[in-house]
């Protein structure tokens, strides 16, 4: 049997399915017209590679579907919409160009009256207590599909409960399931009743388990998005609520904040500092996830002793005594810190030499140092230098980073609460430099006494006076 062909782009038809697509493409439509002009039958037929655009033999699949022109509309641009209607299966033998289209050669394809036609046996109880099985198990995975997607399948749904073949109802149901043509192309394929149901079968099962992950995602998408929406739902009215009763978060914080600012003791420029820092933090959401950082930072600057300082204690004959009570020996260090003692109680300055104790490990470096500091009755902080290779341990980290925070060197002021404390700097032969920057230059700007009056922190971004810590410094 010849026929007129059309190559069709992306979709398959198969036999029982009424359905309109557009041509551009010369061939198809000389096809078309020419089938027009004889019995209105058409061969369709799905090319493999939907971008080619004059396919032959090999480059379609050779199972089509004979189908009738119901009607043609020619539309604007040379283009022709085309409804048909499938009748029934077709091999395609071979392709045959006449004038300007595709004639094929096609060899219609019985469809099986029932399993046993298929099979070529003589029907029996067997065979129709088979073929009731799978379409009672292609129902309840068709059932169970459309579950998935309520608005497909309707008219099936209701055909199921016919008395259709088995055959029918199997290209019925991959026509209104929403898959790619190539699984309707498999199913249009399967002659065979038993291959088609297998065909039918696994798509249907893959659909389900995707539909299933699908909705799976979909809903925890959705509990997520919930939990978030009822999260801000909760904040903010727990905002309002606060607002009403008069216990606003950030409002009592920036309270207690201005209040600790009038009692401490710092200059006028670091005072402004914190007072436009607090105007700021008053602005910021209680949401917002830059409030708790802000709000650290304020801790930070209240929490340091810009102005306030203990007492020195200048007797020399209490610190030999301390020293002699705490250490057995090493007479040449005593008499050498004794000296630096005399001479800072003399000068009345705290710009004075910096003692670097040098001896192996566990000969009392660190503990005499705690000595001094109890001989001066000043406060004592140890700072450990040992492997110590980023630069940002001394100066801090800026506040663009996520948990930022001061260096060790205003760590060690914070724990004291004075801005003269004995500050031991540890193993300070132990410091090393890499690619996040050179610490020995940062230890440089804290001990030079030339630079340490204005030591600024990446964090606290306020010059910070070290002219009246005393230093100590040890290594092995």
């Amino acid at each position: 049997m010849r026929l007129p062909a059309v190559a069709l782009r992306g979709m398959t038809v198969l036999p029982g399915m009424v359905i309109h697509f557009d041509l551009n493409r010369g061939k198809s439509i000389l096809a078309v017209e020419k089938a027009m002009m004889s019995d209105q039958r058409v061969f369709l037929v799905t090319q493999k590679d939907a971008e080619e655009n004059n396919p032959d033999f090999d480059g379609v699949y050779h199972m089509g579907c004979l189908a009738r022109i119901r009607q043609v509309t020619k539309l604007p641009e040379n283009v022709m919409r085309v409804l048909v209607e499938g009748t029934e299966r077709g091999r395609l033998i071979g392709f045959a160009e006449e004038g300007a289209f595709w004639l094929g050669e096609v060899e219609p394809v019985e469809e099986p009256s029932g399993l046993a036609d298929s099979r070529g046996e003589a029907s029996g109880a067997g065979t129709r207590i088979e073929e009731e099985a799978m379409r009672r198990s292609l129902k309840e995975l068709f059932l169970e599909f459309a579950s998935y997607f309520p608005r497909v399948g309707q008219s099936v749904k209701r055909r199921i409960e016919g008395g259709i073949g088995l055959g029918r109802l199997m290209d019925e149901i991959i026509e209104s399931m929403p898959v790619d043509h190539e699984k309707k192309q498999a199913v249009l394929e399967a002659v065979e009743l038993d291959t088609r149901y297998q065909v039918l079968a696994g798509i249907l099962y893959e659909e389900i388990g995707v539909a299933k992950i699908r909705t799976e995602l979909a809903e925890q998408v959705k509990a997520r998005m919930d939990k978030n929406q009822r999260d801000y739902m909760l904040r903010e009215q727990m905002n309002y609520i606060r607002q009403e009763l008069g216990e606003d978060t950030i409002g009592s914080d920036a309270e207690q904040f201005l209040s600790e600012l009038e009692k401490l003791k710092a200059s006028k420029e670091v005072k402004d500092k914190i007072r436009r820092e607090i105007s700021r933090f008053k602005g910021l959401g209680q949401a917002s996830a830059e409030a708790s950082v802000e709000r650290g930072y304020l801790q930070t600057l209240l929490e340091l002793p810009w102005d306030k300082a203990s007492k020195d204690n200048t007797d020399l004959k209490r610190a030999e005594n301390i020293l002699e009570r705490d250490h057995y020996g090493l007479e040449q260090v005593k008499e050498r810190i004794l000296e630096f003692l005399a001479v800072r109680s003399l000068t009345k300055q705290g710009e004075s030499p910096i003692i670097c104790l040098v001896r192996p490990p566990g000969t009392g470096k660190t503990s005499i140092a705690r000595s001094v500091a109890e001989s001066l009755n000043k406060k004592y902080v140890r700072i450990c230098l040992g492997g110590v290779r980023d630069e940002a341990e001394i100066r801090g980290h800026r506040r663009t980073y996520v948990g930022a925070m001061p260096g060790r060197i205003v760590a060690g002021l914070k724990q004291a609460g004075v801005k003269n404390p004995l500050m031991l700097l540890d193993e300070i032969d132990k410091v090393s430099s890499d690619y996040k920057g050179d610490t020995s230059s940062a230890l440089l700007e804290v001990l030079d006494s030339e630079q340490n009056s204005h030591f600024r922190d990446h964090y606290v971004e306020i010059p910070i006076d070290l002219s009246e810590v005393l230093f100590i410094a040890t290594a092995n």
